[in-house]
């Protein structure tokens, strides 16, 4: 029983000093603040400024080599001599391959033996370039005109008899038949020394051939650039047409964009582009070059290329590339400090300062800097934003204290704008 009254007799002290310290609370307080009774919370603002903008089309492509040849040998043969592999570093005439030259030589020999002998049947040395030779000085010609003027001279004698009634007839008819012996085989050794004349210049186009067979028994480089790949081994027999290498030209890179169709209007040749690739901080900078005459059906994509020279030793054909066309390079636009920005829920918005009261906007920005955001809409020139406005909300009494706000400049690369509104 001593334990019970002990117990109650706690409780009841409890109770008593809870209504003691509610009784010493003062009346219509609470814990929350009011926001119209707090005191004004001093707050850093900034107007909005106008500032020269760049307006840019953001475009994805590749970089690609600016040549690209798979080399193929132009005759058959083994290949006896391969001097690159993957990687390789050539130069325009650089040998690339080798294959057995000794049939092409042999060929060669034979075709100087026949151009040799076409040029001893018309008379001329058989070493000698010069394959011109008239034909009324050839032996065949000579001796088949000397028969021909004996034959002439003969039936105009026998002619003149004949008018004498000195020779008879059947010797009219034998010089007659003489003459036209000996014209015939005139005309025919006029026939056959053109024949040899074309036989000559045959055996010299197949001698040109051979030579040209053999110079094709090496492989050279048609341009400077690498290998970018093996295909054929040492050893291997080659037929007429097997690739051997693949050679690149990689300064300068041939820079790839793919535009879309309703941006593609604004996109000039000699245009700026801002470049980059995944995985490199590097940014790069080339100028517009060539510009697809057409949009592919396919993807409604307008293909655009720019050379980009001396970067062969950062960049790499075939990378990924990540670009801004900058078609406006002064393009003027409203901005806010990124400090002023609040995103919450998808919905962008600023703090601004009316009446001494923080007032909440919603906004719709557009391209972004290192530091600041184009405001599209939702503002206007001069309108002061606060900076770091934190959980500042509508309503809430502020004072200002002007920021010192940067002064307009032209966007860089050291702060990429976002794509064109």
């Amino acid at each position: 029983m001593l334990r019970a009254m002990n117990a109650n007799g706690s409780l009841a002290a409890a109770l008593a000093l809870g209504q003691l310290v509610v009784s010493c609370t003062p009346s219509g307080t609470s814990r929350g603040r009011d926001p119209a009774t707090a005191p004004p919370r001093l707050v850093e603002t900034v107007p909005v400024a106008r500032r020269a903008l760049e307006r840019t089309v953001t475009v994805t492509g590749s970089l690609a080599a600016l040549d690209r040849a798979t080399l193929t040998m132009k005759v058959p043969g083994r290949l006896c001599e391969i001097a690159m592999d993957l990687g390789s570093p050539v130069r325009t005439g650089d040998l690339i391959a080798q294959v057995e030259p000794r049939d092409y030589e042999l060929r060669v020999q034979q075709a100087e033996a026949a151009l040799a002998q076409a040029r001893a049947a018309l008379g001329l040395p058989p070493e000698g370039t010069n394959d011109l030779l008239a034909l009324e000085s050839t032996s065949p010609v000579r001796e088949a005109k000397a028969v021909f003027n004996e034959a002439t001279r003969n039936r105009e004698r026998v002619q003149s008899l004949a008018k004498e009634k000195i020779a008879s007839d059947s010797e009219l008819d034998t010089v007659e038949a003489s003459f036209v012996v000996a014209s015939n085989r005139l005309v025919k050794a006029f026939e056959e020394g053109r024949g040899r004349q074309a036989a000559l210049a045959q055996r010299r186009a197949e001698l040109e051939l051979a030579r040209q067979q053999l110079a094709d028994t090496t492989l050279r480089a048609p341009f400077t650039g690498a290998v970018e790949a093996r295909q054929a081994s040492l050893g291997e027999f080659i037929a007429t047409g097997t690739p051997i290498v693949t050679l690149v030209r990689t300064d300068p890179l041939r820079l790839r964009l793919e535009v879309p169709e309703r941006k593609a209007p604004a996109v000039r040749a000699g245009q700026t582009v801002r470049f980059h690739v995944d995985g490199d901080t590097n940014h790069f900078t080339a100028r517009l070059t060539r510009l697809s005459p057409a949009i592919r059906e396919g993807d409604r994509m307008l293909m655009v290329e720019a050379d980009v020279p001396g970067a062969e030793a950062l960049l790499r054909p075939g990378a990924f590339v990540r670009a801004e066309i900058i078609i406006a390079p002064e393009d003027p636009g409203l901005t806010v400090p990124l400090s002023a920005l609040i995103v919450f829920a998808g919905l962008e918005k600023v703090v601004t300062v009316q009446d001494g009261q923080a007032l909440e906007k919603t906004v719709a920005t557009g391209r972004r800097g290192f530091d600041w955001v184009e405001i599209v809409a939702g503002l206007k020139i001069g309108d002061p934003v606060v900076v770091n406005p934190g959980n500042l909300r509508t309503g809430e009494p502020v004072r200002e204290a002007t920021a010192s706000s940067p002064a307009p400049v032209l966007a860089t690369t050291n702060s990429p704008a976002a794509s064109s509104r």
